[in-house]
């Protein structure tokens, strides 16, 4: 009998002291980052039989278990992944946002500034000082392009520089992952739940959310695979599957993410989402690249159209006016893998109707074919040595030869900033007034008047030779060509490269004259021409002005910056929710620690004195022998 009071004694002072063990290891580690609290699991032994009934024979620790729920822990991993990409996609897309929008460094004030100073010219075309001015405005304004597309190629580096470092974080944490399921697998062969390196495993899979979304599947000996994207292994078994970045294109910040394989590079980054290698492709692909190609574009309209007014001016030098800004559309990128020798040919047909994108251009055996990248489209099918023309652009492939199935360039007819010069540097070359002039001869007898001259062709070997217009018979006499009058009152009349627009009624035999308008140092038609592109509808197909594409390009971003600076403030609310609600579960309590070690002390003192007991009894038994 005493034998069985000193084995119950024995059973639940050893009980008592492992729940004394597990309550002291909660308390240490109340601070560690994702420990669970552990739990001693104890069970009644099998009760002995005597002729009475049964006897029973104390307790026994069945195990420690971590308290975890596996829904909350991957709960937890989905709201670290969607906030961890929300904050890295805001922070990007903000710094670019107050770059775009600052009042004082933006390009809509350098815009404006360049056409005030054409206004200026306008006003004194004579004044050499107000030409100078505006070649200044003109330099500051093709800085401010400049400073920008740094900026966002800074932007960019950065992004890519990240994304690199994050690639080699995913790597360094599912290596511990697979090493931790060895580990464990090992741990579980010799009995019991390894609790504190599940939740190594676990904090490790969290800090690997951080990083990009993930799904884990646990398998029956406790080890975990790691799945991305559309179900690609990070982590099966033991073995973990490193992710590689590799340059495309030829640009070092043009980068995509996938496996090296015996077969070559595969590449998953378009399978790739969340966490905050997400949000660094989804930053590069949706703020950082449009951004760019909308400003090219801004610049490619920019330079077209006051290059095409400056030329139809002339100078205080009696010549015509030469492009006013330069620029150099980059070349085509080969793929290395083309057997194709040559490179095609882009050069821009129609600024107003350029499209804020790159292309790819694919040959599929047959015939070329050119893709919009910005939206998937198919925009010209091209034939071997051909051309072609869509969105503003005008393709010539007769410098491609030797093309086989699968050969592709991709084409970059916006990544023009960096190239965008002035070329104009001499104040008396600004073309501020036309070159030619009409008027009425003095002689007339009606009162008709030249209201409108405009240059249509300024390289027309005629444009400034004299020409007088008559009237005779209800018709207008140009050389050979005849024109109607008009019953509107307005006559357009065109020849040799310029347009004229009498307006009124001439009376018979009425002359207006067209003539070299060399030596006019103070007509400023030329310069009206030039302030007047600032309110010229000249992209989007004639729809948009520049100030409204350069404020389109702010309010793109700015958009998607609100966006995700909302969705970061509401993904922060809802992470601090599912570490509360992971805490209420796994958390070490103190006060709950606490109670138990007291309780448990109590217990261990009980069972002390349950085997003191025991003891007493024997020796009395044994007394009693002795007298």
């Amino acid at each position: 009998m005493s034998g069985g009071i000193f084995g119950v004694g024995v059973s639940a002072l050893l009980a008592a002291q492992r729940a004394l063990q597990v309550t002291g290891h909660n308390i240490a580690n109340v601070a560690t980052e994702g420990y669970s609290r552990q739990r001693l699991e104890l069970a009644s032994r099998e009760p002995a039989t005597a002729g009475f009934g049964a006897v029973g024979r104390g307790v026994e620790v069945v195990g420690i278990r971590r308290v975890v729920n596996d829904f909350v822990n991957q709960s937890l991993n989905v709201h670290l992944s969607a906030e961890a990409e929300q904050r890295t996609l805001a922070e990007f897309a903000g710094r670019v946002n107050d770059m775009l929008a600052d009042a004082q460094s933006g390009l809509a004030p350098a815009l404006q500034r360049f056409f005030a100073a054409a206004e200026d010219v306008a006003n004194d075309p004579t004044s050499t000082a107000a030409r100078a001015t505006l070649i200044a405005e003109a330099q500051s304004l093709v800085d401010r392009f400049a400073d920008l597309e740094a900026t966002l190629q800074s932007e960019r580096a950065a992004a890519s520089a990240e994304l690199r470092t994050r690639v080699d974080e995913i790597n360094q944490l599912t290596d511990g992952i697979a090493k931790l399921n060895q580990a464990i697998v090992d741990a579980r062969g010799l009995g019991g739940e390894p609790s504190d390196l599940l939740d190594q495993r676990d904090q490790l899979v969290r800090r690997l959310a951080e990083h990009v979304a993930v799904h884990t599947v646990e398998q029956s000996d406790g080890s975990l695979n790691v799945y991305v994207g559309q179900g690609q292994a990070l982590v099966v078994g033991f073995d973990a599957a490193p992710l590689a970045v590799r340059v495309v294109n030829g640009d070092p910040n043009d980068l995509a993410v996938g496996f090296e394989r015996p077969g070559g590079f595969v590449d998953i980054t378009a399978r790739l989402s969340g966490g905050a290698v997400g949000a660094l492709l989804d930053v590069r692909e949706t703020v950082i690249e449009p951004t760019s190609l909308k400003l090219g574009r801004l610049a490619v309209a920019l330079a077209s159209v006051v290059n095409d007014v400056h030329r139809r001016g002339m100078d205080l030098e009696g010549e015509l006016g030469e492009d006013f800004f330069g620029f150099t559309l980059p070349a085509p990128l080969a793929h290395p893998n083309n057997a194709a020798t040559g490179t095609p040919a882009v050069t821009v047909a129609d600024a107003t109707g350029l499209v804020a994108s790159d292309y790819e251009l694919r040959f599929d055996g047959t015939a070329w074919q050119v893709r919009r990248l910005a939206d998937g489209a198919v925009v010209a099918t091209v034939a071997n040595g051909g051309t072609a023309a869509f969105d503003g652009l005008s393709l010539d492939l007769a410098g491609v030869t030797g093309a086989a199935a699968g050969d592709r360039f991709l084409l970059r007819p916006l990544r023009v900033v960096p190239s965008l010069e002035v070329l104009v540097t001499e104040p008396r070359a600004v073309a501020a007034a036309l070159p030619v002039r009409a008027e009425p001869a003095a002689a007339n007898g009606g009162n008709a008047a030249v209201t409108e001259v405009t240059i249509v062709d300024p390289t027309d070997a005629a444009l400034r030779a004299p020409v007088d217009i008559a009237f005779a018979n209800g018709e207008f006499v140009v050389g050979t060509n005849v024109v109607p009058l008009d019953p509107s009152g307005e006559t357009t009349i065109e020849a040799n490269g310029w347009r004229v627009v009498i307006r009124g009624t001439p009376a018979e035999g009425d002359v207006f004259q067209v003539r070299d308008n060399a030596g006019a140092a103070g007509d400023n038609r030329g310069a009206l021409a030039l302030a007047a592109v600032a309110s010229q509808r000249v992209l989007d197909n004639g729809t948009a002005r520049l100030d409204d594409a350069y404020a389109d390009v702010v309010a793109g971003v700015g958009v998607a910056t609100r966006r995700a600076q909302v969705s970061h403030e509401a993904e922060a609310r809802m992470l601090a929710d599912a570490q509360a609600r992971r805490e209420a579960v796994s958390g070490v309590n103190l006060d709950e620690e606490a109670a138990n070690m007291l309780r448990y002390q109590q217990a261990y003192q009980a069972a002390a004195q349950v085997i003191a007991t025991a003891g007493t009894m024997i020796e009395s038994l044994l007394a009693a022998f002795r007298r």
